[in-house]
Formats: structure tokens, C-alpha cells, sequence
């Protein structure tokens, strides 16, 4: 036990010497008592009690003004998320078909759409979602774009996604990935500028940094090579888990794809595995969905339970006790030992 403000505590002594002082006050001594020695003492007797109940009023108050504290101890759930750069391609050939879950055929975009969607906001089956993760989104095409911040708002971050397009200008097609990948290592090396932000809790609480890039391309536009964005993501603590979305092909007439990789492709995987992450392949609705679910798996937020300690206040206590003391002191006085003048 401790006390916020002790030297109300100073003041007890002087208090019980006042009291003190005023019982021993002299008094003259009268014989006619004798009179009525054989009757009953009555309510009298107890007249102490007010007394009594109003010196431990103030007393108690005395104890509340010095703020009585004690150590009490807490479990505190701590989310240890996870932030996330989410790049989307959005160049002209992302508006190719693919199959859709149930077998017809949509646009690439459409599909990348409906996944990271769930990837983020969770479908209530395989993707739990990320409610505790920082999500940011960023587009490329020619040039790259940032949608959204960094942010735990998901669900104006689902409504973006929802509303993303194909650029459709010629003279702004092409797919610059590289400069995606730089701009989201960048933002994430630099979450200590989130800090004035409203809605970021506890940046501390961030262990890790992922960037998840879907393309169907090869870098051809753009001021940074790939593997030049892939040294700064990992001199700043970022994996890269690269996703290929193309094309199957057919051999003897089933879905397959291919035993090597193309260029392009070598190019995802090579900074995938130089970040600590890694590279998949995607060419329809199942096979996207298993390599989203695969990196959730991956990167899971932990959340454990950490015992703290603070002072809890118990000013509350002597104050009830005061005033009740008080409050039964004045009825008292006022009803069953109320004395006439």
C-alpha cells in the first residue's frame, strides 16, 4: 500500500490531539446526580457514539485526500502483427481471362479482386482475414501508384480493392514491379513516420514486414530493376512473396504448367528467395486462392498474453467510509440520540 499524497497523513496526529484536547476540556462536578442514582441510564450512554462517528469521518477523509494506492497486476493481450504491402498489377494484360470459382471466365483483375479481398476481410472458411495487420495497397502499371496507406481501416481497404481498374491508356501501359517494390519497402522501413496517425495503436508491436506481388509480366517500365528494389526490401527487413497469375497450358489435353521457369519468372523467384520469401505460381481461381491461403498460413499474427502491473486507486474506499460514518452520525444525532438544549 501506498499513498499518492502522504502528507494529508501528516495532518492525523494534529487531528487525535485536537480531539484529545477537547475531551480533557475542565468541567465542575455536580452531586445532584446522587438524586437519581437508582434510575436507569437510558439512551445516554451511547451519546459517545456520535462523536465517535464523526472523528472517524474525518479521519477518513484525511486517508481518501492522501490517495491510498495498491499494486494489482493484469493480463494484457498483445497482437504482434504483421505489416503488409499489397501490389497489384493492373496493366492491360491483367484484363485476360481466367477461370472463376465457378468455372466461367472473368478477367484476371476481377479474380485477383475477389481473393485479396477475402485475403484481407477473410471469407469465414480457409482465410481467417487480418484484423490485427497494417495493409497498405499499391498498383503499377507503367508507373506505380499508392491506393491506400498503410492502415488497420480494411474495410475502406476493401472498398478499394473492389474498385480497382485496368488502366486502359496507352501511353500509361506497361509493368513497372520494380518501382512497386521500392516504394513498398520504403513505406514499410519507414512505419516511425505513421506515428502522428490516429489509428496506428502500437507500431512497436510489429515484428515483421511483407510485401505479397501479383503480376502477370515481366518488369519493362519503370526507374528500379526488380532485383535492385529486392536489395533494399531486404537491407530493410522485407520479404517478397512473388506470385506469377499467367496462363496454363495444355498437354494431353489437361491443365498443366510449366516444368521451367520463364525469364520473368526466374526474375520473381530470385527475389522472393533473397528476401526470405517465395515464389508461386497462379492460373485461375483455385490455384491463386491456394497461394494467398499458403502465405496466411505463413504469416500468422501472434497473439499472447503478458502479465503488467499497475497502481490501483482505492481513494474510493475511506471516502464511502467517511461519508457513511458521517451520514449515520447526523441521523443518529437527529433521531435515537438527539439531545435536547
Amino acid at each position: 500500500m501506498s499513498f499518492q499524497y502522504p502528507w494529508f497523513l501528516a495532518l492525523i496526529p494534529v487531528l487525535l490531539w485536537l480531539f484529545r484536547r477537547k475531551q480533557s476540556r475542565t468541567s465542575v462536578t455536580v452531586d445532584a446526580i446522587t438524586v437519581a442514582s437508582n434510575m436507569e441510564p437510558g439512551r445516554a450512554r451511547y451519546l459517545w457514539l456520535s462523536g465517535c462517528l464523526r472523528k472517524l469521518s474525518v479521519l477518513a477523509v484525511l486517508i481518501a485526500l492522501a490517495g491510498p494506492r495498491a499494486p494489482a497486476s493484469f493480463d494484457r493481450e498483445v497482437n504482434e502483427g504483421i505489416a503488409i504491402q499489397l501490389l497489384v498489377d493492373v496493366s492491360s494484360s491483367m484484363d485476360m481471362p481466367t477461370s472463376s470459382a465457378s468455372g466461367q471466365k472473368v478477367s484476371r483483375i476481377e479474380l485477383a479482386k475477389e481473393i485479396v479481398e477475402e485475403f484481407v476481410g477473410g471469407d469465414g472458411d480457409t482465410l481467417a482475414g487480418r484484423p490485427h495487420d497494417l495493409i497498405g495497397l499499391i498498383t503499377f502499371a507503367r508507373y506505380a501508384d499508392t491506393r491506400s496507406p498503410l492502415t488497420f481501416g480494411h474495410e475502406a481497404l476493401i472498398q478499394i480493392v473492389r474498385n480497382l481498374e485496368i488502366q486502359e491508356r496507352p501511353n500509361e501501359d506497361g509493368t513497372a514491379y520494380g518501382d512497386a517494390l521500392a516504394i513498398a519497402a520504403a513505406r514499410l522501413k519507414n512505419l516511425e513516420e505513421l506515428k502522428h496517425r490516429k489509428d496506428l495503436v502500437d507500431l512497436e508491436a510489429i515484428k515483421s514486414r511483407v510485401i505479397i506481388l501479383l503480376t502477370d509480366g515481366e518488369n519493362n517500365s519503370g526507374a528500379h530493376l526488380p532485383i535492385e528494389s529486392a536489395g533494399l526490401a531486404k537491407a530493410w527487413g522485407c520479404r517478397i512473396y512473388s506470385i506469377s497469375f499467367g496462363e496454363s497450358v495444355q498437354t494431353n489435353n489437361e491443365a498443366s504448367t510449366f516444368e521451367t521457369l520463364s525469364p520473368s519468372e526466374k526474375i520473381l523467384e530470385h527475389i522472393s528467395n533473397e528476401t526470405g520469401g517465395l515464389f508461386r505460381r497462379a492460373y485461375g481461381y483455385e490455384s491463386l486462392r491456394l497461394v494467398y491461403e499458403e502465405i496466411d498460413q505463413l504469416e500468422r499474427t501472434e497473439i499472447s498474453l503478458r502479465q503488467a502491473e499497475h497502481l490501483a486507486s482505492f481513494t474510493w474506499l475511506p471516502a464511502v467510509i467517511g461519508l457513511a460514518a458521517l451520514t449515520l452520525g447526523l441521523i443518529l444525532e437527529a433521531t435515537w440520540l438527539r439531545v435536547a438544549p
